[in-house]
């Protein structure tokens, strides 16, 4: 009778739970079984894990052997249990030394002819080993330098089987040929990694540095629209959530792929946070382990409530709010999103996570995003404030409006009008603006004015901070809001739109040096949330 143990991961969402892998052997009928919550993937390692432990050289002991995986009340799934598996049954048969593997954590897939391949949520794996206190770690090769992000962790990055017994028994490591790999593990069709498409992040974020800006859209291609302009850096200095309303072609889509090339690189942390979610949906970029820039997610206007939000058969996978964390979630042709869809942004547009709740158990997601809505304002797109070109009944125009629930746009900051480019902005040199760089010099000094002011709190943008905290710690000049509590008395403003205003016009003031809100503050504040022109937004000295 042998017994040995190892350990690996399962993932729940992005978090991590180490798992126990016990491997007994016993005398009687040769019979492989597995036990402990394994999904129809792991059911499956049996036979992959006895291929590649003969094919690797090893003799599979023809005994009763029985692999469990403890807590056996946690759901494990994937191919990530292999690698962890076979040093198990190998220990219990005494090949490898059972006491050498009984803390090692193994995490990789394994192939019939015992290659190790990559699998998806490496990273958040080895954090959850390390944060309960495991220091080696044993991954597949082109999965090494993403596990190496954790500190004080030693990484061991292997090509075969053959080499991980070699290795565990001190004896020669063969020299195996490199791992062919295209791409991420688990990725999506590369299809959906192209802006617009889907699931993927749009822009690729795993780059910095002058290198990466080159491949970011330039503002400057941009024509007309100031208004929208100054929208788009007051949304990103204080990552408030933003409604470009305009007819086809005016620019709503060149204004949103912009926004990510005005937003600071991530630090650390985030780059962790974002990094987590982009391995477990196995969309990182081969060769970049840490997401540096901020992500840029645009899902069609076809995309289910699963798809945006999170979920699927099983355990719950990231959607596009998650993908989406620390970056930007683009909705265009907002309108045209199924009413569910929309309706399911609301709680994570509040809280900055997804709650999803299975018969398996309740998964946590981040999702901590800078939304920007795009639509046109009827059917056929002509619709404006002047009533000239449309065609659309009143009605019509109603019931298109009012696809975007009142609820929803409750909770969005910043409403701009775009209008049509004229052939002077289009044709000629007057139309052409700031270039991405001098926007995103301002947007990070106002990014550091509000960051030393919440150094100490939870928060790091003016969006995440709660009115409550605004009103008492950090209140505007007297009188600053007087117009705004007058909307509010009228009904134009909810007690929650005039908390936004309030945040908004903080992020006027750090855009401004000033150290409070003033009255011009406020009213710019006011004129991008109810989207009313009031001549405040482009008045000299509101902007920078």
């Amino acid at each position: 009778m042998g017994f040995a143990r190892a350990c690996s991961v399962a993932l729940v969402g992005v978090e991590g739970v180490v798992v126990e892998v016990q491997a007994d052997l016993e005398p009687g009928v040769a019979a492989f079984t597995l036990v402990g919550l394994p999904d129809k993937t792991l059911v499956e390692s049996r036979d992959r894990v006895r291929a590649a432990v003969v094919n690797s050289g090893a003799a599979w002991p023809q005994k009763k052997l029985t692999v469990g995986l403890s807590p056996a009340s946690v759901p494990k799934s994937g191919a990530g249990f292999d690698l962890a598996v076979a040093a198990a049954v190998l220990g219990a048969a005494e090949v490898v030394d059972p006491a050498v593997i009984a803390d090692l954590v193994l995490i990789g897939e394994l192939g019939l002819d015992g290659r190790v391949r990559p699998v998806p949520g490496i990273l958040p794996a080895v954090l959850a080993a390390a944060e309960a206190g495991h220091r080696h770690v044993v991954v597949p090769e082109p999965c090494a330098a993403e596990a190496a992000l954790v500190p004080d962790v030693a990484v061991l990055g292997v090509r075969t089987l053959r080499q991980l017994i070699a290795v565990l028994t001190d004896g020669e490591v063969p020299e195996e040929e490199p791992p062919d790999r295209a791409g991420p593990p688990g990725a999506v069709p590369a299809g959906l990694l192209l802006p617009g498409a889907g699931l993927g992040t749009g822009i690729s974020p795993g780059r910095a540095g002058a290198g990466a800006e080159a491949d970011l859209p330039d503002l400057a291609d941009v024509a007309g629209q100031h208004a929208a302009r100054r929208a788009l850096e007051v949304a990103a200095s204080g990552g408030h959530h933003l409604f470009l309303s305009g007819p086809p072609g005016a620019g709503k889509t060149m204004l949103a792929e912009r926004i990510p090339g005005i937003l600071p690189p991530l630090g650390r942390q985030e780059s962790l946070e974002v990094t987590a979610v982009h391995s477990v949906a196995g969309i990182l970029p081969p060769g970049d382990p840490l997401v540096l820039r901020p992500p840029y997610c645009a899902p069609h206007h076809s995309a289910t409530m699963q798809s945006l939000v999170g979920g699927g058969a099983g355990v719950p996978r990231p959607g596009a709010v998650s993908l989406a964390h620390r970056g930007v979630l683009f909705l265009d042709e907002a309108a045209e999103f199924s009413a569910k869809a929309l309706d399911a942004l609301r709680q994570p547009l509040e809280s900055g996570r997804v709650v999803i709740a299975r018969a398996a158990g309740v998964v946590q997601l981040p999702a901590r995003f800078l939304m920007v809505l795009a639509a046109n304002p009827c059917p056929c797109g002509r619709h404006t404030a002047h009533g000239t070109g449309c065609e659309c009944p009143p009605s019509v125009v109603r019931r298109y409006q009012a696809r975007l629930s009142g609820p929803l746009l409750d909770r969005v900051d910043l409403r701009v009008e775009v209008e049509p480019v004229s052939r002077s902005d289009l044709l000629g040199g007057r139309g052409r603006g700031e270039a991405t760089a001098a926007v995103a010099e301002r947007v990070r000094a106002a990014r550091e004015r509000a960051a030393a002011r919440l150094e100490g709190t939870p928060w790091r943008v003016n969006a995440e901070v709660p009115g409550h905290e605004l009103r008492t710690r950090w209140p505007a000049a007297p009188g600053a809001l007087a117009q705004a509590e007058r909307e509010l008395e009228r009904g134009l403003l909810t007690a929650r739109g005039l908390d936004r205003v309030l945040r908004v016009a903080w992020t006027v003031a750090d855009l401004r040096g000033n150290d409070r809100p003033d009255a011009l503050d406020a009213a710019v504040a006011l004129e991008l949330r109810t989207g009313i022109a009031r001549g405040a937004l482009l008045a000299p000295g509101a902007g920078s």
